[in-house]
């Protein structure tokens, strides 16, 4: 692992410096057309730049910005420049546009492997995004195979062969998916390299791949990388490798590297073998003895002991073994019942116990509590739609429409309001029952006044009968969410999205409201929806619509507008805000936890606006205070979210800057629910996630000291301060 971050290290200073010559003013100028998606004659003609950092600072941003149009320049460079690092930004540029259009040009770079080894690394990523975006396109086919004919090619040359090229293109056949990806990715499971092994078996995971079981079963008792092992461990869960229950257990109960016990762990659940029962129980039962005694609020052993209960739910369903139930009563009675992963196996494992579960008598109940209680409950309660036993199924049901008429009551000012965040996990549960009354209950929430409830009803009502009663429904709540939601457009996206999915024709007349929204993101929709293939058999006159809708700059991004009353999908940044950003040298910040401080270094050269975005949001204390929402064992700690519950913003969103930083262990990202849609929801990765490469702005790290803290955050954790440092001295290298 230290060798990984050295190479991190150096990877991230590489890219620190590769645009530090462009003038301020010019960096500017690129940075304002990102954030606008324009893609017009001035950065068309920045690419022809005889500066050879102004034509590849230009060639990401049209990458960034998606337009076809951009194509044919980026095609240009891509084959003609004489300098290898413009070439190798417009592959990585064509790859993020994501057209098929693209595709020819990829496909001439693969099949000349002469090309320098960092063009063809970034050429195959391409190859990749472009097949998984056009997955019906007969062209993604020869895309795919192209990715194995260069993963074969890199194979035959041996020790000669590019780490960078094999690293890209194993996580190009996991997007792209071609067939026989599983074979030519197993070859590599045996590198030499350790991060080469562990990114296969990573591809091959998520491939759900059968035909390596026994490299696996090797590499999880013998490999001396952690990471490879814990990759060894989720392949051969997801490959239900019974022959892999013996070294399964034994890693996810004595493995040193808690990231290989957790893959193990979560493994054995998906063999759902019994004989797993009494070790993962005795695992269990000595980590939650460490909890009680922990100092800390939350205890770090937290994080193991969810993965065992959630497998122990898996491989026990309605045995009501009565050891287990004890271990759930007293690792909840333990944390008063707030994580909806005790709840959820507490109900597969004993419906009937579970129905009577309360709060332990001595729990001091504040509105926090109440609402992790209210939510993991419903979650629980939900699990109880899918077992057979009428009566208890009944029993559920009834009780979580108790929790719905409950709430109708919490709408008035004076009841918790906290608490309010359980209702859409409540709506979901209730949802899971199929009831006779569930349309009426899902169009009395499409009314509710929280845009989130709103936006989970609208997404479930997708699986509802196309009726006019329901479309009307959703109509009429498009039309109140694009009056009233001016802190969040989930609503407009989700009623959107379900209208369509009802009845296209029907929802024609409310996506051409759509189409002159203030927030842009919510026209993109509407643009998307409109061009779909088919849509003219039942609007004739869609081309010429989008065609004056373009004409009247609707695909863009418009400056902000006080008249609009919200800050959603709109320009924000002044001339003086890209000209700060893209000049910043050296900034960090100081997140102090309840479980120590950990430094984000962050990457001001490769996310200017986003690094930005969170200085200003930590400046103005927006991140003190605010509890972990997600933690992820062997994945991501994430925050910024002040709600609590995953849905939070700050009131606004920022573009992507994706880059070519890669999502090494400690690196930071930002959180999305789509393209474009940051705000303040960040992470940081617990170890190597190629797939997040490319789709995820990444803007900081973490070094692999501070890494320690972060391991040991869990769920409900506190970020009490970040404070910001940075160094203004002036750099002699910028004009």
């Amino acid at each position: 692992m230290k060798n990984l971050t050295i190479c991190f290290a150096v990877l991230v200073c590489f890219s620190a410096s590769v645009f530090a010559q462009i003038p301020v003013q010019v960096l500017a100028q690129i940075s304002k057309a990102e954030d606008e998606l324009r893609f017009d004659k001035t950065l068309e003609d920045l690419m022809k730049s005889g500066d050879t950092k102004i034509r590849e600072r230009a060639a990401l941003a049209a990458g960034r910005i998606g337009n076809k149009i951009a194509i044919p320049a980026l095609t240009k460079i891509l084959e003609s420049d004489a300098d290898v690092s413009a070439r190798v930004t417009a592959a990585f540029a064509l790859g993020e546009i994501e057209s098929i259009k693209g595709a020819d040009a990829i496909l001439k770079v693969l099949a000349n492997t002469k090309k320098p080894d960092e063009i063809r690394a970034r050429a195959v990523e391409a190859a990749g995004k472009i097949a998984a975006a056009n997955a019906k396109d007969e062209k993604s086919k020869t895309l795919g195979g192209a990715i194995l004919d260069t993963l074969q090619f890199e194979n035959n040359r041996g020790k000669q062969r590019s780490r960078k090229v094999v690293l890209l293109a194993l996580t190009a056949g996991l997007r792209a998916k071609p067939e026989e990806a599983n074979l030519t990715a197993a070859k590599f499971l045996t590198d030499t390299d350790a991060r080469i092994r562990a990114d296969a078996a990573n591809t091959l995971s998520r491939l759900r791949a059968k035909n390596a079981n026994e490299q696996f079963r090797a590499m999880l008792l013998s490999d001396a990388d952690a990471v490879a092992r814990a990759n060894a461990a989720r392949a051969l869960g997801a490959a239900e490798d019974k022959e892999a229950f013996s070294v399964l257990l034994d890693a996810a109960t004595t493995d040193e590297d808690l990231r290989v016990r957790v893959s193990a762990i979560r493994s054995l659940g998906s063999l759902k073998d019994a004989r797993a029962t009494n070790k993962l129980l005795e695992s269990g039962e000595k980590l939650l003895g460490e909890y009680k005694k922990s100092k800390f609020a939350n205890p770090s052993e937290k994080n193991e002991l969810l993965e065992i209960v959630t497998s122990l739910s898996r491989i026990l369903p309605n045995t009501n073994d009565e050891k287990v139930v004890k271990f759930l009563s007293e690792f909840g009675s333990t944390e008063n019942f707030t994580s909806p992963e005790i709840h959820i196996s507490f109900a597969r494992i004993s419906p009937q116990k579970f129905l009577s579960l309360k709060l332990p008598s001595n729990t001091k109940v504040d509105a926090l509590t109440a609402w992790q209680f209210t939510n993991g409950f419903a979650q629980g309660l939900g699990e109880l739609a899918k077992i057979s036993d009428k009566d208890l199924r009944q029993r559920a049901e009834n009780e979580l429409r108790k929790m719905l008429t409950f709430f109708e009551y919490a709408e008035k000012p004076k009841s918790i309001k906290t608490v309010k965040l359980a209702l859409s996990d409540i709506l979901r549960a209730f949802a899971d029952f199929k009831t006779a009354d569930l349309p009426q209950v899902l169009r009395k929430s499409l009314e509710n006044r929280d845009v989130y409830i709103r936006a989970a009803a609208a997404e479930l009502f997708g699986d509802q009968t196309a009726n006019k009663e329901n479309v009307d429904s959703l109509k009429t709540a498009f039309d109140k969410a694009l009056l009233t939601d001016k802190e969040s457009n989930d609503a407009q996206l989700a009623t959107l999205d379900a209208l369509f999915k009802l009845d296209k024709k029907e929802s024609i007349e409310t996506l051409l409201k759509a189409l002159d929204a203030p927030d842009f993101l919510v026209r993109k929709k509407a643009f998307q929806l409109l061009e779909i293939e088919g849509l003219e058999k039942d609007f004739p006159d869609v081309e010429k619509v989008l065609e004056n809708a373009r004409a009247k700059n609707k695909d863009k991004v418009t400056p902000y507008s006080s008249v609009s009353k919200t800050n959603h999908g709109q320009i924000l940044n002044t001339n003086a805000d890209y000209t700060r950003a893209v000049s910043r040298q050296n900034a960090k910040a100081i997140v102090t936890t309840e479980k120590g401080t950990f430094t984000i270094e962050f990457l001001p050269e490769d996310a200017p606006l986003t690094v930005d975005n969170f200085i200003k949001l930590a400046k103005s204390k927006y991140f003190n205070g605010l509890m972990i929402h997600r933690v992820v064992p062997n994945f991501v700690v994430q925050d910024g979210d002040p709600r609590g519950d995953g849905n939070g913003g700050p009131g606004w969103q920022i573009r992507d800057e994706i880059n070519m930083v890669e999502y090494e262990r400690g690196a930071v990202g930002m959180a999305l629910s789509g393209k474009d849609t940051g705000g303040s929801q960040w992470f940081v990765t617990h170890s190597p996630q190629p797939h997040l490469d490319g789709g995820y702005t990444v803007f900081g790290r973490v070094n692999e000291t501070d890494m320690k803290i972060v391991d040991n955050l869990v769920r409900g954790d506190k970020i009490l301060s970040v404070n910001i440092v940075e160094d203004n001295s002036p750099v002699k290298k910028r004009k």
